[in-house]
């Protein structure tokens, strides 16, 4: 690697902001671009007007619903920057995000603390391993408290947490922070927009308390570095702040320690201080290293440096629709360039495709680069066969990158266009949003010939159906929403099944004997040939495994998909004239679902974890009202201004139209988020009326 190509991943940084609803992301994301000098206008969410939440319903929300992307540069430093969606119904954007990303800005509202959907989030980067800072927003709200947020970080999500700021003043009052590494006080202007500062000594009433924490802070970081432990007995207030951020940016790339900053993005205050500590502390991709990929034939490993002279290695990460350019394939490079104009692998598909453009994207604006490099972020188009999670390579180095895994959907509704006309328009539409969103899904119901669409929950429908009607002009009626129900078995079972057709000339013959079991909870489907002698030539046993694993996809009890069920093709006959690929495809569909009936069929429903924050006076109301709907609950906790919060499980089937009944119950001050948990089986009256549907 040359010097300059070092010096240029050196000073990159590829960051995420994620966080709970409502914790400020975009109003930081926003701040941080006014003050890089990408917009000129300070942009806010409540006036519509965020520069990353750029879709319409986005604005009309007041929420994010797509990750943004966007580059930015502070000092020498070029920092690529994902605005990941709060809502959990939008967890798939968050998930992709931290996949591709080097490291993280968690936000945390001052008020509010650890909530549960930054739980969520703080899960995921666990999953992917990725260092964090988290920034208190809100400083300035009524009942903010720094340090309260802090212990809510630790007790919560297990962080080791520190805080690296001491607020001067809180609430109203809220006017700087002291930062207790360098030990120096900031004092914010609130007429220039929080542009200019005043830098001054620690105030007098604050001294001893943030000597304390910088103590505290350096004693930590001596557990993790010998050398940083001998300067620390030697000389602690000797120490110099370059030492302290080595310190600091080992301890948090190796996701020993997480520092907490506070600040007030909204009024403007402490969000240059986070963007030095991102330059600062926040890992390269050099830091991050090397990733593992594999060949796709052998499964040999092979580690790939961040490199240019690297073979080309890149993820694909999201998909977008662009109404000016078409499809955008958003790519983060691991190693090698990606040029425009050359020819690409898909080594997930297999499939060639050509690059016309690379672009560096900024929300839904863009830029023309010639290539991109190892460590970068960026979009291209020209390739069509790209889905979230597929590797890209160079034609004559083939590797597969690890992959991503999504969630299943949990909830679905049939759609219908209004007129002939429009069937095309929706058929088009679907397969855009499909490829965008793996969330997301279509298939058809072969009993009514409807369209089905499903997804993780009502808003994410309902988003779907509103960007149907304005960005791609489908005039479309949905029905209401059902819950995506699955089909599993009890106990072992089998099938003795034969097709036979004779319509003159040559006929179908096929004969298949099978055993099914159930599979271990979550394993999914599997299907093996135990056939042995011939009994079933080996170019049938293809297409009996392509036919049974069809059969599977449509229960015996009410059509839902047979999930977790280990299938075993043990005997069968053939005809030397009649049989052929067809008639044993059909055969193996047969005998899956005649085998599962035999095999304690059984309904699975999907089972939600809701967390709801009610005051005291609605506590038992909103109880008994979990208990009617089949909810168990699994414990609560007490939440700032004397609000009780409830966890429990609840049956998705129960929690349509839950808002409108929660309000009344508690005079609309209740809230609750809910995310997907687990299939459980379907109580035995409840199955009986769902199958007679």
């Amino acid at each position: 690697m040359t010097e300059q190509n070092e010096r240029k991943l050196r000073n990159l940084r590829n960051i995420g902001i994620m966080a709970h609803i409502d914790a400020g992301k975009t109003t930081v994301t926003e701040r941080i671009l006014y003050y890089c000098g990408r917009t000129h206008k300070l942009g806010e969410v409540h006036e519509g007007a965020a520069t990353m939440d750029w879709m319409e319903q986005e604005q009309e929300r007041g929420i994010t619903i797509t990750s943004a992307a966007t580059t930015v540069f502070w000092k020498d430093t070029q920092i690529n920057i994902i605005d990941t969606p709060g809502h959990v119904d939008f967890t798939v954007e968050v998930e992709r995000s931290l996949r591709v990303l080097d490291g993280s800005v968690a936000v945390f509202c001052a008020v509010g603390g650890v909530e549960p959907q930054s739980e969520t989030v703080w899960r995921q980067a666990d999953k992917y391993a990725v260092p964090r800072i988290a920034f208190v927003n809100k400083m300035d709200r009524m009942g903010a408290d720094f340090f309260e947020a802090v212990e809510t970080i630790r007790d919560k999500l297990g962080a080791n947490a520190w805080p690296v700021h001491h607020p001067i003043g809180a609430e109203a009052d809220f006017k700087g922070m002291v930062d207790v590494l360098a030990m120096k006080a900031y004092l914010f202007h609130d007429e220039t927009l929080g542009a200019d500062w005043e830098e001054q000594d620690v105030p007098a009433e604050l001294l001893e308390k943030c000597k304390k924490m910088r103590n505290d802070i350096l004693e930590d970081l001596a557990t993790y570095d010998e050398a940083f432990l001998e300067k620390v007995i030697e000389d602690p207030d000797g120490i110099s702040m370059e030492d302290i951020n080595d310190a600091m940016r080992k301890a948090i790339c190796n996701n020993k320690i997480t520092p907490v900053l506070c600040g007030s993005a909204f009024k403007n205050k402490g969000v240059q201080q986070l963007l030095d500590a991102v330059i600062s502390w926040m890992p390269s991709p050099l830091d991050r290293g090397a990733v593992r990929a594999f060949e796709p034939t052998t499964h040999e490993e092979e580690v790939l440096e961040p490199c240019e002279d690297a073979p080309l290695g890149a993820l694909a990460f999201k998909i977008m629709s662009d109404p000016y350019v078409g499809r955008l394939t958003f790519v983060r490079v691991y190693s090698g360039v990606l040029k425009k104009g050359t020819t690409i692998l898909n080594s997930t598909k297999g499939t060639k495709e050509r690059v016309s453009r690379v672009l560096e994207m900024h929300a839904n604006q863009r830029k023309e680069w010639d290539e991109v490099g190892a460590g970068y972020i960026a979009a291209v188009v020209g390739p069509k066969s790209f889905a979230t999670g597929d590797t890209i390579c160079a034609v004559d180095h083939p590797l597969i990158l690890e992959k991503m895994e999504f969630p299943e959907p949990v909830i679905s509704m049939a759609i219908e266009p209004k007129s002939k006309a429009e069937r095309e328009k929706l058929s088009l539409a679907l397969s855009a949003l499909s490829d965008e969103d793996p969330t997301f899904r279509v298939s058809t119901n072969e009993e009514t010939g409807q369209t089905i669409i499903s997804g993780m929950g009502e808003l994410h429908l309902e988003i779907i159906y509103d960007r149907m009607k304005r960005e791609f002009g489908v005039d479309a009626e949905v029905g209401a929403p059902q819950v995506a129900y699955k089909e599993t078995i009890y106990k072992p079972g089998k099938a003795q099944t034969k097709f036979v057709k004779q319509s003159g000339g040559r006929g179908q013959y096929a004969h298949v004997e099978i055993e099914i079991e159930p599979n271990e909870r979550g394993e999914g489907n599997e299907v093996v040939s135990k056939i042995v002698g011939g009994v079933i030539p080996k170019e049938f046993i293809g297409p009996t495994i392509k036919g049974i694993e069809e059969g599977l996809n449509n229960g015996v009890l009410a059509g839902y998909p047979l999930v977790d069920v280990k299938v075993s093709i043990v005997f069968g006959s053939y005809h030397e004239v009649d049989s052929s690929e067809l008639a044993f495809k059909i055969c193996g569909s047969m005998a899956a679902k005649d085998a599962a009936k035999s095999a304690s069929p059984a309904l699975l429903e999907p089972i939600m974890k809701v967390d709801i924050t009610t005051p005291e006076a609605a506590l038992g109301d909103v109880f008994g009202d979990v208990s009617s709907r089949r909810g168990q609950i699994r414990g609560q906790e007490d939440a700032k201004g004397g609000a009780k919060v409830i966890h429990a499980y609840v049956p998705l089937s129960e929690m349509f139209g839950y808002s409108t009944r929660l309000r009344s119950l508690s005079s609309g001050r209740a809230t609750y988020t809910m995310e997907p948990s687990h299939f459980e089986k379907v109580p035995v009256k409840i199955q009986e009326s769902i199958v007679k549907r």
